[in-house]
C-alpha cells in the first residue's frame, strides 16, 4: 500500500513538473520571438507618445503609492470576472443579473488596469517587452470577450454571454500567467535595490582625495554604491536605480539631485528621497565617515 501511494505521489509530481516545464518552454519561446519586435516597437512608440515622462505616467506607474500600481489594479477585473464565473456555474437564474453586473464592472475596471500596465511596459525592452506585448494582447482579448459577453447578456442572449465569458476567463488566465512571469521571474516592477543592504559595519572604500561631484562607483558585499562630494559632505547612495536597475552613477548629477540615465527618475542626493518617477521607491543611502583619509560607509537600514 505504501508503495502504491508513493507511486501516485511521484506521478502527480511528474505531472506538475511536466506542466511547469511546458509553460517555461512556451514563455521562453515568446522571449526569443524576435518576429514580435516590429509590432512591439511600433506599439511602444505609440505608448511613449501617449505617456511621456511626467505626472500622468508617474501616477500610472505608482510613484504616489510607493510601489507599482498595476499589480494592485489587476485585483479589480480579476475579482469581478471570477465572481461572474462562479455565479454562471452555480448561481442559477436568479444570479444572472448580478453576474451581468460583475462582467460589466470587470470591463470598466480593466481599462485603468491596462493603462497602468502600459506605463510599466513602456520602460521595458528586449525579451521583457516581447512577453509584455503578448501579455497585453492576451488581456486585450479578454476585455473584448467580456465586453461581448456583457452585450450578449444585455440583449437576452444569456448562453452566448456565458460562452464568451468562459473564453474571456481563459484569455485572462493566460494573461495573468504571463504577468506573473514578468513580475516574479523577470523582476519587472520589483525594487532593484530591495536586497542590496550593504555592509552593516563600517567598511573602507576609497581615498577621500579622489572624490568629486562626479559619482565614483564602488562595490561592497556585492552591493554597488556611488560616492560623491556634495559641498563639505561625502555622500553614499545606491548606484542602482530601484525602477529598472539602471546605473545611477552614470546619471545626471544636479545641485541637489541625481537623475536616472534610462527613464528619468530623480532622487535627492542627501536623503535618497524620490522627486520624480517613474520609480516608486526611494534610493537607499549609506552613512559615511572619513578615517585616515579613507572613506568608510555602512548601511542605515539596520
Amino acid at each position: 500500500m505504501a508503495r502504491t501511494h508513493g507511486t501516485r505521489a511521484r506521478s502527480r509530481g511528474d505531472a506538475a513538473l511536466y506542466a511547469a516545464n511546458l509553460w517555461e518552454q512556451l514563455v521562453e519561446g515568446i522571449e526569443d520571438a524576435r518576429a514580435l519586435d516590429p509590432l512591439s516597437s511600433t506599439v511602444h512608440a505609440g505608448v511613449a507618445r501617449l505617456l511621456p515622462n511626467g505626472p500622468v505616467k508617474d501616477a500610472l506607474s505608482g510613484t504616489w503609492l510607493g510601489h507599482p500600481a498595476h499589480p494592485m489594479f489587476t485585483d479589480l477585473p480579476i475579482g469581478f470576472w471570477t465572481s461572474a464565473f462562479v455565479l454562471d456555474l452555480v448561481g442559477g437564474r436568479r444570479a444572472r443579473p448580478v453576474a451581468e453586473l460583475f462582467v460589466g464592472l470587470g470591463v470598466v475596471s480593466a481599462l485603468p488596469t491596462a493603462a497602468t500596465g502600459a506605463a510599466d511596459w513602456s520602460d521595458t525592452d528586449g525579451s521583457d517587452r516581447r512577453v509584455g506585448l503578448v501579455h497585453a494582447l492576451t488581456n486585450g482579448s479578454a476585455i473584448a470577450l467580456y465586453a461581448g459577453s456583457w452585450r450578449a447578456r444585455r440583449q437576452g442572449r444569456y448562453w452566448r454571454g456565458v460562452t464568451l465569458g468562459m473564453l474571456g476567463a481563459t484569455a485572462a488566465t493566460a494573461g495573468a500567467y504571463l504577468g506573473g512571469h514578468l513580475f516574479a521571474r523577470r523582476g519587472v516592477g520589483v525594487d532593484h535595490t530591495a536586497f542590496d543592504d550593504g555592509p552593516i559595519d563600517w567598511s573602507p572604500t576609497v581615498a577621500e582625495a579622489v572624490l568629486s561631484g562626479t559619482p565614483t562607483r564602488v562595490e561592497l558585499d556585492g552591493t554597488p554604491v556611488m560616492l560623491l562630494r556634495h559641498g563639505t559632505e561625502v555622500l553614499a547612495l545606491a548606484a542602482t536605480c530601484p525602477h529598472r536597475g539602471a546605473p545611477l552613477d552614470r546619471g545626471t548629477v544636479g545641485p541637489d539631485t541625481v537623475t536616472c540615465p534610462w527613464h528619468g527618475s530623480c532622487f535627492v542626493l542627501e536623503t535618497g528621497e524620490l522627486v520624480r518617477g517613474p520609480a516608486a521607491s526611494p534610493l537607499p543611502r549609506y552613512e559615511t565617515r572619513v578615517r585616515v583619509g579613507i572613506v568608510e560607509l555602512r548601511s542605515v537600514r539596520g
